[in-house]
């Protein structure tokens, strides 16, 4: 008998067969990638990927980590996962691709080419072939000989794959795997947690309980305009969710109830084309909170999981923690940085979850604020998904990019003049691009309003102005951290919702989906889509009598070198030329997202020579793609853990036991990331201290401001410009 799996302080009867696990696994991702047609693919891959745990050498292992086996053990080398892939490079003509998800069913999907040293799979291959001839191994595989036939005489391709299809199907096959392997593995280890997961209400449930709720609340509201536009977008949702699936815009003026009508159209498509599961995509994790409340509110708090670095972990249970490994849960709300960057990943851990993704409904909301550099391979995943793996995308925004090389559909008509009819703000351009305003000329005008929000491009930006004003003036920036933004928020908006006097300074991240409605907003020139999503926050509900104001201003400064500077140039450039531009109509959009996408190096041709261009070869650069492949550059700053809201214990306990999971969990939303240079002034004035390897926390008390957050001022003499 050949074992799989071990369990402490139990009889080796009990432990789990090596034939049991390896026809479970093979059920398992063979049913996960039926989902995309690859069925005989995924149940060929989940019964060899543990061949190597015939070997002698990994036998004698298992008895030895249960003190079954001590004078016999020579302690010698059992790694399991080569087996496998070479008897597919052996096997079959694709066996050298397959080969990829064996080997890398532990450490992660490898690179192919030999240059990349030991760990590729063309060394590995050459080094492990050899276990294929251990009698035990021979002796297995000759025992299965049977099975094994049949499992390749069944392969059929899902479609006829070219070079470009080759990484994801690959990458998806491998998420099968591994999750496959990871759920058979728990199911043995511990049944108990294996038993919670995956008990959530199916779509038709969660869908009869969300158009209560909708309905309910629209039955509720007010009779504005602005709430009478809304409903006619949901209508229209609801009516185009019936279109065959692909790709849609919802573009949609800021305030015009994206969110519910996003979702009214998902549900009604899920229901129609049987989709598994509805994924929410966000781009900042400082505005998730409120979107995942929100569906909350509509779905039940215990069928929403959350899945960012952001997440809180007093709200989160066993079994939404356990759904975050995988997205096993009908409804998941993410960031675009987890959602594009576990696309790219290669780690196994990673990898888990890319099979739910297929046949299901992913909005992408702030579709705008994909990174520019990395917009074509963020396209080329986009049409891939949509075109192979059943998933139907919805790009949500106010200002539509660029989507040539997509076949995307519309939902909302021109005939309905959404922005005509939810114009709610007049926006005053400044007269010449080159009178700069100090600081002290615009907190003398933001003084003369009773409630006025000013947005900033800059951290330091903000710091500065907010110095500049009055006793109770609000400020609102990333030197924040999570648990202070948010009740900052909640008090701006509890001010608001009071009528009380209020002025705010703070930095872009108040712009994308943070629901604000201030009478007067004035906006530090910047990108035209910057612009428009700070008009957003400016008369959103409609209800002044006459529009708002928005007031955009040339502030002391330009903008930091980068694609903030790239923004601002494109429109000072559109706004030079000799033909009108005009900057709050939709349909001078295109003309922006052209000029500016021209100016960034776009980097699709560089996944494009690690994932495409060497195929014909054998060789697919996954780990050196998922390492270029990053979204926010984390190169250039450290997370500084501060102290905020009685905290302190929490950190010591950091402290004594080290960056245990669930203490750094509880930790996330008391971060603020700093960048680098910054972290090293204030390590050297003792303000914070690295206690473990890149972990810093603070430890002088007036390094955090109750008012503005983290000081920098400290280390001003080293400062730089301080981007959001």
């Amino acid at each position: 008998m050949k074992y799989a799996h071990s369990l402490e302080n139990t009889p080796i009867d009990h432990w789990q067969s090596l034939d049991e696990h390896l026809e479970k696994v093979a059920d398992l991702s063979g049913s996960f990638a039926g989902k995309f047609n690859s069925a005989s693919w995924g149940k060929l891959l989940g019964f060899i990927h543990d061949l190597g745990k015939s070997r002698k050498a990994f036998e004698n292992y298992l008895l030895h980590c249960n003190g079954l086996l001590d004078r016999e053990y020579d302690n010698c080398e059992h790694s399991h996962s080569g087996a496998g892939a070479c008897y597919l490079k052996n096997e079959l003509k694709i066996g050298h691709f397959l080969a990829y998800c064996a080997a890398g069913h532990h450490a992660g999907l490898p690179d192919g080419s030999i240059e990349s040293g030991a760990s590729s799979l063309s060394a590995r291959l050459k080094n492990e072939s050899k276990v294929l001839d251990e009698e035990d191994v021979k002796q297995y595989i000759a025992q299965h000989t049977d099975i094994l036939t049949h499992l390749k005489s069944e392969l059929k391709f899902p479609w006829k794959l070219d070079q470009g299809d080759m990484a994801l199907w690959l990458r998806m096959l491998f998420s099968c795997l591994v999750d496959a392997d990871f759920l058979d593995t728990e199911n043995f280890m511990d049944s108990e947690k294996s038993n919670i997961r995956s008990q959530y209400p199916d779509i038709t449930v969660l869908s009869a309980h969300f158009f209560r709720s909708l309905n309910a609340k629209q039955d509720s509201a007010s009779p504005t305009p602005v709430n009478q536009i809304r409903a006619e977008i949901r209508n229209q949702c609801e009516k185009m969710s019936s279109e065959i699936p692909g790709i849609f815009s919802l573009t949609v003026p800021t305030g015009g109830g994206k969110t519910l009508s996003s979702m009214a159209f998902a549900f009604k498509h899920a229901l129609k084309y049987k989709k598994q599961r509805i994924i929410y995509v966000i781009p900042y994790t400082s505005i998730i909170e409120q979107t995942s409340a929100i569906l909350r509110e509509f779905l039940g708090a215990d069928n929403v999981v959350e899945h960012h670095s952001n997440f809180d972990p007093e709200q989160a249970t066993m079994q939404t923690n356990l759904a975050a490994e995988n997205w096993d849960a009908p409804i998941i709300v993410t960031t675009t940085v987890q959602f594009f960057e576990s696309l790219f990943a290669c780690k196994s851990s990673h990898c888990r979850k890319l099979h739910n993704i297929t046949n299901s409904i992913v909005i992408l909301d702030e579709v705008q604020l994909l990174p520019p550099s990395l917009l074509l391979p963020c396209k080329d995943m986009i049409r891939q998904l949509s075109k192979n793996y059943g998933v139907t995308f919805v790009m949500s925004t106010a200002t539509q990019p660029d989507h040539s090389g997509l076949d995307v559909t519309e939902i909302i008509p021109d005939s309905m003049k959404l922005f005509d009819r939810l114009k709610r703000v007049d926006i005053k351009f400044p007269h010449l691009l080159t009178d700069r305003k100090s600081w002290g000329d615009i907190a003398f005008e933001l003084v003369k309003y009773k409630q006025v929000l000013c947005i900033v491009n800059t951290r330091s930006d903000c710091r500065e102005l907010y110095e500049k004003m009055p006793s109770g003036t609000i400020h609102l920036s990333a030197l924040m951290c999570g648990d202070h933004r948010s009740k900052v928020i909640e008090e701006i908006k509890q001010r608001l919702r009071d009528g009380a006097d209020i002025r705010v300074i703070a930095t872009n991240l108040v712009e994308a989906g943070v629901d604000i409605d201030f009478p007067v907003v004035f906006r530090a020139y910047t990108g035209l889509p910057s612009i428009m999503q700070s008009a957003g926050r400016c008369n959103r509900e409609g209800k002044l009598a006459s529009p708002g104001k928005m007031v955009v201003f040339v502030p002391p400064k330009p903008s930091p070198i980068g694609e903030l500077k790239k923004a601002e140039d494109t429109l000072t450039e559109l706004l030079q030329q000799p033909e009108k531009y005009s900057p709050d109509d939709p349909a001078s959009y295109p003309r922006f997202f052209e000029a500016f996408y021209s100016r960034i190096n776009d980097n699709g041709t560089v996944f494009e020579k690690l994932l495409v261009s060497k195929v014909r070869d054998g060789i697919i650069q996954f780990h050196e793609a998922s390492e270029k492949f990053r979204m926010i550059d984390d190169t250039f700053s450290v997370p500084l853990i501060v102290l905020y809201d009685n905290n302190d214990s929490i950190i010591e306990l950091l402290k004594k036991n080290g960056p245990k999971r669930e203490i750094m969990r509880k930790l996330q939303r008391s971060t603020v990331n700093i960048p680098r240079y910054i972290m090293n002034e204030f390590i050297r004035q003792h303000l914070a201290e690295e206690i473990h390897p890149g972990i810093f926390i603070q430890i002088n008390p007036d390094l955090y401001d109750s008012l503005s957050g983290v000081n920098t001022k400290f280390a001003e003499s080293e400062m730089k410009e301080l981007i959001l």
